[in-house]
């Protein structure tokens, strides 16, 4: 931990906002003389050191956001799904006058629990996490006390702003299609046990076969990931299911490639359905079905969260989901 008092330790002993302490500090206009005397006497005594090296403005504030991906998932084999978060969250942000910095998380520092250099340098006033990471790491950027919120992803830690599509019902939604287009023996291809997404994906196409009274086949549970994120083969199971539900595009555009290579048609053998609707839905031999992710509101959303948290110093967590809505293409079949 950083052993230098900070705005926020300040504002959390006195009761009040960062932004109140930081015009206090630096005789702002806004607040009272009263407090401006009562924020100053409990920065004295807490030992804190007015150093606003690194900041643009008289404020303590560095007007600037860091969204942090995991290198997993901007790596070489990875669609740049992310990247398009981040150009809508660059372009929300404008709008409250603020930039982002994109801070790609190495294995390495998530591993060692190096915290990130826009961070330790006070470059930034807070972070948008874009992806899952690891525990640890969390648990290490909770107790820094960051403002951050959770983008795609959430975990146990309650006290985190989240934003994540609706991953559940979509992929609900997305089974129940395949039922009611015939489709009873159906595979899900997905690690559940790397990321809180997957595995509301899951659960939403085991909710759908609950449903239908169609028995679960563990066997028809394909991992497409190591536990490191990292691609892994896929197995093509024999006899061939009428459907396969990929926990997202990339993954179907490579197994409908795969199954091209040994043999198979896409929806004439089997059918098979993404979720995202990013490029590799679009570009898949054929087309395919898919859910597609609202990553405009999502990324809004997020930048909202992490603003109202720097400017009211909000302490209550909110959890948003938001909707999705189901792209049809060629690559499912009415049996």
């Amino acid at each position: 931990m950083k052993n230098n008092v900070t705005l926020k330790d300040i504002a959390e002993k006195i009761g009040v906002s960062s932004v109140t302490v930081s015009k206090a500090i630096n005789n702002r206009g806004g607040v009272s003389e009263e407090l401006k005397k009562k924020i100053k006497k409990i920065a004295n005594d807490l030992g804190y050191q007015n150093n606003t090296v690194g900041k643009s403005t008289e404020e303590g504030l560095s007007y600037n956001i860091g969204v942090i991906i995991p290198e997993r998932f901007i790596g070489d084999d990875q669609s740049p799904f992310y990247l398009k978060f981040h150009q809508y969250i660059t372009r929300k942000l404008e709008e409250y006058n603020y930039y982002s910095i994109l801070q790609i998380l190495s294995n390495e520092d998530e591993q060692y629990l190096n915290l990130p250099r826009t961070y330790v340098e006070n470059k930034v006033d807070g972070f948008i996490i874009l992806g899952q990471i690891k525990k640890s790491y969390i648990e290490l950027l909770h107790s820094e006390g960051i403002p951050k919120v959770f983008l795609d992803f959430y975990t146990d830690l309650s006290q985190v702003d989240t934003v994540v599509t609706d991953n559940f019902y979509g992929m609900y939604e997305m089974t129940n299609f395949l039922i009611q287009n015939g489709h009873k023996k159906i595979a899900f291809i997905g690690n559940i046990h790397t990321t809180s997404s997957i595995q509301d994906r899951f659960l939403g196409y085991y909710k759908s076969l609950l449903e239908h009274n169609i028995p679960l086949d563990r066997k028809l549970i394909i991992p497409d990931r190591d536990e490191e994120g990292k691609y892994i083969e896929l197995d093509v199971p024999n006899p061939l299911p009428t459907a396969f539900v990929c926990n997202c595009d990339q993954i179907g555009f490579n197994f409908i490639n795969k199954l091209s290579m040994i043999g198979y048609k896409v929806p004439e053998d089997c059918s098979v359905v993404g979720f995202d609707n990013d490029v590799y839905s679009t570009i898949s031999k054929p087309p395919m079905t898919t859910t597609k992710v609202n990553i405009e509101d999502m990324s809004n959303a997020a930048v909202e969260l992490i603003i109202d948290k720097l400017m009211k110093n909000g302490k209550s967590s909110v959890r948003k989901l938001i909707k999705g809505t189901i792209i049809h293409r060629e690559s499912v079949k009415k049996i």
